[in-house]
């Protein structure tokens, strides 16, 4: 799955009771809108005439001018007993593959259930962090004169202005364990570099081009992190953004369009009944704010889902230090681990 997906079944409804392993207050919608990386639990009642029904799934795409596969696929739904329709089964009605609206008001509708399964949103914030998720361009490589991408350039991508470069010779967690220098630095910026307005229509070429790195971000065990994504419109006019982070739930606190005021949003975050997450889709020419506790030492991946951009540098890591427990130390690596 490497799409943002739309999916329906004909004539049925779909209720959502759980999402990336987590219960959810119960929704039930003519479709589900799902991202890559996420999982959900939904259930199907069975409560019409016994026939077959087509399921179907369409691609969610909000950028414009971008290729994708525009397909519809489909899989029949047979109830016991029934016999084969004299008719073909009619289709679910499915929202419009670019129905930016359909796609969050069914994202911002899923909810957490505190009052059968207690949570803990962090209210006392000690670690800020605002990230930009942009696609930007780079300079055609090695003399070449012209690339394909937009005005003969090569994709990329960032987060806070820097196209994380993946080490070659180590990976971060060896490095980080053995005090190997030279492999990353920890200087990921906790606020993007440079203030403009990153849902504008147009921008000067020169803000489309990042800085290459291999930069993480140093988080102390117990402290409480707010995570703001923003999402650019650089190049291309942007897309929605599925984040994952690897070794953590966290909760989603707030969505919005245009650009995030940190005087003014976080008045109005939902902290009653946020859903635990470990996956959230970053809207086009929008944010999201996510907050959790830093209880797990290690070096955690964070990045996005679509395989493209996860390729071009969209992407990030936190090291968590260790506490004062051995339950919160990092252990060593088994003696078999493989070489990088």
């Amino acid at each position: 799955m490497n799409l943002i997906l739309f999916f329906s079944i004909s004539k049925h409804k779909l209720t959502v009771v759980g999402a990336d392993a987590m219960y959810t207050k119960p929704m039930t919608r003519d479709y589900i809108c799902i991202s890559p990386g996420q999982t959900m639990d939904v259930l199907l009642h069975a409560n019409q005439e016994p026939s077959h029904y087509y399921m179907a799934a369409r691609a969610y795409s909000s950028a414009a001018g971008l290729e994708f596969d525009n397909t519809t696929a489909t899989g029949i739904v047979q109830y016991s007993w029934s016999h084969t329709p004299l008719s073909t089964p009619s289709l679910p009605h499915l929202p419009n593959y670019n129905d930016t609206q359909a796609a969050f008001d069914f994202i911002r509708s899923i909810r957490g259930l505190p009052k059968k399964y207690p949570h803990e949103v962090p209210t006392k914030i000690t670690t800020h962090v605002i990230t930009t998720v942009s696609i930007n361009t780079f300079p055609c490589p090695n003399g070449r004169q012209t690339c394909e991408g937009p005005n003969g350039t090569i994709l990329s991508s960032s987060m806070n202005n820097i196209s994380f470069q993946t080490p070659n010779k180590f990976d971060i967690l060896e490095a980080y364990y053995y005090h190997i220098n030279g492999v990353f630095s920890k200087g990921f910026p906790s606020f993007p570099p440079l203030i403009f307005n990153f849902t504008a229509d147009s921008f000067p070429l020169t803000l489309n081009t990042p800085k290459r790195g291999t930069k993480v971000k140093v988080l102390k065990y117990g402290s409480t992190v707010e995570l703001v994504f923003q999402g650019t419109n650089l190049v291309g006019g942007g897309l929605d953004h599925p984040m994952h982070l690897h070794g953590f739930s966290f909760y989603v606190v707030g969505y919005g369009f245009g650009n995030f005021n940190k005087s003014k949003h976080p008045m109005n975050y939902n902290l009653i009944d946020p859903p635990l997450l470990n996956t959230l889709m970053v809207p086009k020419s929008g944010w999201a704010a996510v907050r959790f506790l830093a209880s797990n030492p290690g070096v955690w991946f964070l990045h996005c889902h679509l395989e493209r951009h996860l390729s071009w540098g969209m992407e990030t890591v936190f090291i968590v230090k260790n506490g004062k427990s051995l339950n919160a130390t990092l252990p060593p690596p088994p003696p078999d681990m493989p070489p990088c």
